[in-house]
């Protein structure tokens, strides 16, 4: 884990921390670690002033694939936000259809709007909606960073791929604790 400097514009971006999804079983930390230091770490960037980004769900990509799809009516309320979260008026709450949070959505916008040059990445899963998300704030030319304790899947093995393979060529990887040091 090499986190060096954070951009003096930096926005914390959470994938994904809804209802539904923190049901499920992670690794390799609970949803509910997750969401603890997902909250510290948007407490701490609300402390200097720092955008906060929430990113939730609704939908999906229309294409056939070949890993079935959780069937059955999701609850009402599947797609909130987890009240754990503390989500505040002055943050910003992205919808989105796809695994990423840039595709379809005004994210990218809103970023820019403020002058964001880099975003620290937390959420579930690692290798869907976090490394989407990772990989397209690369493309758009933000320096990444992702909270690796922060992060979590369903799959203990794609975790392990994201955090090792993947992660390390799009930013840096940290640590909550390392990350709110280096908000100082």
């Amino acid at each position: 884990m090499t986190v060096t400097t954070l951009d003096p514009k930096t926005a914390l971006v959470v994938v994904d921390l809804q209802k539904a999804v923190v049901a499920l079983p992670t690794a390799p930390y609970p949803a509910a670690e997750v969401v603890a230091r997902s909250a510290e770490l948007a407490a701490a960037f609300r402390a200097k002033g720092l955008p906060v980004v929430f990113v939730r769900v609704t939908g999906g990509a229309p294409g056939r694939t070949e890993a079935q799809m959780r069937g059955g009516q999701p609850a009402a309320d599947w797609a909130d936000l987890v009240p754990e979260l503390g989500v505040q008026d002055g943050d910003i709450v992205v919808t989105k259809q796809q695994w990423g949070a840039f595709h379809g959505t005004d994210l990218d916008l809103q970023l820019r709007r403020r002058g964001v040059t880099q975003i620290v990445v937390t959420g579930i899963a690692t290798s869907i909606g976090a490394e989407s998300t990772a990989r397209a704030a690369y493309e758009h030319g933000y320096h990444v960073t992702i909270a690796v304790d922060a992060v979590a899947d369903m799959d203990g093995g794609a975790h392990r791929n994201s955090v090792e393979k993947i992660f390390p060529r799009l930013g840096e990887t940290g640590t909550t604790e390392a990350i709110v040091k280096l908000l100082g």
